[in-house]
This record gives C-alpha cells, sequence and structure tokens, in this order.
C-alpha cells in the first residue's frame, strides 16, 4: 500500500509542492511547528533511515542538499533539520522524510 508521500508525489492527495526534481519533492508540512515547516520527502519509498543501504548515499546526500538549498532561499539566518527515525522517535508517516525548520529563534527550543 502506498504511503501518504507516495500519494502525493503522485498528485493523487493535494498538497503545496514548493520544489521537486527527479530524486525527492519538498512539501509544507500541514501542522507547522514554526513559521517555515517543510518536509523533504525522498521519491524512493525507504521507510526510515534505518532503512536505507549504502546504495542510498548518493540519495541521502541528495535529501541533505537540497534541504541546504531551500534552507538558504527560506531559512533567514538560521535553519534546524530534523530525520524523525522509527515510531519512538515521533516518526507518524512511515516514508523517509526531513523537516525543515525555520522563521523564528530555534536556539530557544531546548535543541
Amino acid at each position: 500500500m502506498a504511503t501518504l508521500f507516495e500519494k502525493i508525489a503522485a498528485r493523487e492527495v493535494p498538497s503545496e509542492i514548493v520544489y521537486e526534481d527527479d530524486s525527492c519533492l519538498v512539501i509544507r508540512d500541514i501542522a507547522p511547528k514554526a513559521p517555515v515547516h517543510l518536509l523533504i520527502i525522498p521519491r524512493k519509498p525507504l521507510e526510515n533511515l534505518m532503512a536505507a543501504t549504502e546504495g542510498d548515499v548518493s540519495l541521502l546526500g541528495h535529501l541533505l542538499w537540497v534541504s541546504h538549498e531551500i534552507g538558504k532561499k527560506l531559512g533567514g539566518d538560521g535553519y534546524r533539520i530534523i530525520i524523525n527515525n522509527g515510531k519512538s522517535a515521533g516518526q507518524i508517516v512511515p516514508h523517509l522524510h526531513l523537516h525543515l525548520l525555520a522563521g523564528k529563534d530555534l536556539a530557544e527550543d531546548g535543541y
């Protein structure tokens, strides 16, 4: 069964896509935790980071690069990247994704 993110990538579920390429797409989070809260989602359906293999190194690097490029444009003077890896870490959708948070002082969040 396709995950929510696979359905978004296939345009079966509407979402505000702010960037996409052959390897990933970036959407706005529907429950933002900061003024800028984006999700960087690989098109390849990896359940989480633990499911990645050595063959995914290039994809993982690309996701970080895309995060960096978008963070530079939308993050002001800084941004935070978060990967929730598994249910006990707060991962809700079983499809690897990176959260990009920006638009406020995140240093006060206690991380």
